[in-house]
C-alpha cells in the first residue's frame, strides 16, 4: 500500500478488524468496511490476508475489467474451484487470465499465485537461493539432531553448497 502511495495510486484498504483498520487510518489510507462496495470501486486488487479474502460470490463484485493478484498463494486467498462452470479462463500471456462469465469479466495475475515471486520479478532468480536455504532449514529439522529452542540459521557450508548450485544455473559468464 505505501508503494502504491508513493506511485500516487488512490489506495483504499478494506478491514474488518477495527484495531487493524485504526492502524491503516493512521498510515493515510482509506478504510472500506464492506467489502462488496471496496470489489466494485477498486481498480486492482491484491489479497494478502493469508485466509481466503475472496470466495464464490465476492467475484461478481468486482469492478468489470479489474485486475485480481495475490501475494500468497492461490489457495490461501482465492477460492478459484467456485468459478468453475461460471467463467471461462483465456489464458492472454504466461502470467494473465482473462475470466469471463455472461456478464463479467476480471484478470487474474499469476493463475492466482503470489505474484511477488514470479520468476523475473523484484527479487527475480535469487528468490531461489532463499527457497534453498528454506530446504536446507528443513533438511536441518528433519535430521532429528537435538537443537535447542529458539532461532538457528543455516551453516556457512550449506550456504556454500547452495550458492555454488545458484552460480551454476545463473552466472552467465
Amino acid at each position: 500500500a505505501n508503494t502504491l502511495r508513493a506511485k500516487s495510486v488512490r489506495t483504499t484498504v478494506y478491514e474488518t478488524d477495527p484495531v487493524r483498520a485504526v492502524e491503516v487510518m493512521s498510515h493515510g489510507f482509506a478504510v472500506k468496511w464492506s467489502k462488496s462496495e471496496a470489489l466494485g470501486r477498486a481498480d486492482v486488487i491484491v489479497c494478502a490476508t493469508g485466509n481466503r479474502a475472496l470466495e464464490g460470490e465476492d467475484f461478481t463484485y468486482l469492478r468489470p475489467g479489474s485486475y485480481v493478484a495475490s501475494v500468497t498463494s492461490s489457495d490461501d486467498e482465492l477460492n478459484l474451484v467456485s468459478l468453475r462452470g461460471t467463467y471461462r479462463v483465456d489464458q492472454l500471456s504466461p502470467h494473465l487470465s482473462r475470466m469471463t462469465s455472461w456478464n463479467h469479466h476480471f484478470y487474474l495475475l499469476n493463475d492466482g499465485n503470489a505474484v511477488n515471486f514470479v520468476h523475473g520479478a523484484a527479487v527475480g532468480p535469487f528468490i531461489f537461493l532463499v527457497q534453498g536455504e528454506i530446504l536446507a532449514a528443513l533438511a536441518l529439522l528433519s535430521s532429528g539432531q537435538a537443537m535447542e529452542p529458539g532461532l538457528h540459521e543455516v551453516g556457512n557450508q550449506e550456504r556454500e553448497i547452495i550458492a555454488r548450485s545458484w552460480l551454476r544455473c545463473f552466472n552467465e559468464e
